[in-house]
């Protein structure tokens, strides 16, 4: 199957991620917003469409998280920029991502493929579904990310909602680094041996 609709709203999801970070670093964090919850409705919206007209696809399994994984990572990193960056001297965040949890979720993705890919090239398994703990994981990011991008549209500081919700995605992204290891192993030791 090539290119169906929901691989084609895969792709526009994609394309919001460069729109995205321009928005962030050219200060305009409600529009940022928009985009990202644009994203999200892009992301809701071809699943159902592939659910619901058959529009499933190999291509559209390895696009799908490869969209989320982008724009996840791209808010990650363009919030947690310093103030006025060589690059965009007028940038300015009020609330932003404390570095630690931008290198954190970066490595734990990093290690998460390269285990996959180790478990493949070992025991042949193709599928990896996420995990309940990645799940909430993501919504955490998810969470934190629009509210973040709210408090700055409104120009306040946040002094408690920002951070508290920076503190639960950090030990979520931690723990569930942690879990996937485990639930790794165990599929790795659940899968038949492939033959030399």
């Amino acid at each position: 199957m090539g290119f169906t609709v929901a691989n084609l709203l895969t792709i526009a999801r994609m394309v919001l991620v460069p729109v995205f970070i321009m928005l962030v670093v050219s200060n305009h964090p409600g529009w940022a917003l928009g985009v990202f919850a644009a994203a999200g409705i892009s992301d809701a919206l071809d699943g159902f469409v592939a659910r619901r007209f058959g529009q499933g696809s190999s291509l559209g399994a390895f696009l799908d998280p490869l969209a989320d994984k982008l724009l996840m990572t791209a808010a990650l990193v363009v919030l947690s920029l310093p103030d006025h960056p060589a690059s965009f001297p007028d940038f300015t965040l009020l609330n932003r991502f404390p570095i630690l949890l931008t290198i954190l979720t970066i490595s734990r993705d990093v290690l998460i493929v390269l285990i996959a890919l180790v478990i493949h090239l070992a025991t042949g398994l193709t599928r990896f579904p996420a995990t309940l703990y990645g799940k909430i994981t993501t919504a955490m990011q998810v969470v934190t990310v629009c509210t973040m991008l709210l408090y700055n549209t409104l120009g306040i500081r946040s002094t408690a909602v920002v951070p508290y919700l920076v503190y639960l995605t950090l030990t979520a992204t931690v723990f569930s680094g942690f879990h996937y290891i485990r639930h790794a192993a165990q599929l790795a030791a659940s899968a038949p041996d492939m033959e030399a």
